[in-house]
């Protein structure tokens, strides 16, 4: 499935954001989203802000998993022009352009299947191999899987610090959280957390759990899930409070 995203009218010229946009194409979400943190220049900015939104129409409108996509195209258009001037000498006037581009980019979770490579025309030498008498192969036993008890020892091992059996008298909407959509909150809620002040306490290692668990590499920290929640929190409780 393809997600598109477009950010119209950006105040940056095309030239300018091209060279950005053709080193991230081809590349994985994260991977994309860390090299365009890291990357000291105007259009690194404007295109990490299209890319972001089209991870959250994955997530939120498709329910895609945002480690699983990739940057099918990142394309950049010619958009307005703005026609300034400058005084100049003998009364005559400089033109200033001020440019603007389209920006597109579009996300997929399909993997791309390389094409066949084409024969050469040149013929390729052959060479005779003497056969050789080969030992008998054994039987290959297959392979034991691992049994299902020993996966769920995996996951309690596993800090993820305090978490509900079942849903508590008091659940809080996790979504409001940037980056947590309706699929994402269900996840949560299937390993037993509901409420603001549980995302809130989480260490170093409960948030490596959760990145283990949900495939985030980074995303907790590079969102600020932590103080969200507390911010989260303390504004209910204030709310609470007054009332």
């Amino acid at each position: 499935m393809e997600v598109k995203s477009t950010y119209k009218y950006a105040r940056i010229s095309p030239k300018k954001a091209r060279d950005v946009a053709r080193a991230i194409q081809g590349m994985p979400v994260s991977d994309a989203l860390d090299a365009l943190a890291y990357t000291p220049r105007k259009a690194a900015e404007l295109i990490g802000k299209t890319l972001k939104s089209a991870v959250a129409n994955a997530e939120n409108n498709h329910e895609l998993i945002a480690d699983d996509l990739t940057i099918k195209e990142a394309t950049v258009g010619d958009g307005p022009t703005f026609k300034r001037f400058k005084p100049r000498a003998r009364g005559s006037a400089g033109a200033i352009r001020k440019r603007t581009s389209h920006l597109y980019i579009i996300l997929t979770d399909e993997e791309e299947i390389p094409e066949p490579r084409e024969r050469s025309s040149k013929p390729k030498k052959r060479t005779v191999k003497t056969s050789k008498k080969s030992a008998p192969q054994a039987k290959e036993t297959p392979k034991e899987e691992a049994p299902k008890e020993e996966v769920a020892k995996d996951n309690a091992e596993l800090e993820l610090g305090k978490v509900y059996e079942s849903a508590p008298d008091k659940v809080d909407d996790l979504k409001v959280i940037s980056g947590v959509g309706p699929a994402l909150e269900e996840k949560l809620h299937g390993f037993g957390i509901y409420t603001y002040e549980q995302i809130a306490n989480w260490n170093d290692e409960n948030i490596a759990a959760f990145d283990q668990l949900l495939s985030f590499k980074g995303r907790i920290e590079r969102d600020n899930w932590l103080t969200q929640a507390k911010d989260l929190m303390n504004s209910t409780d204030a709310d609470a409070a007054s009332e």
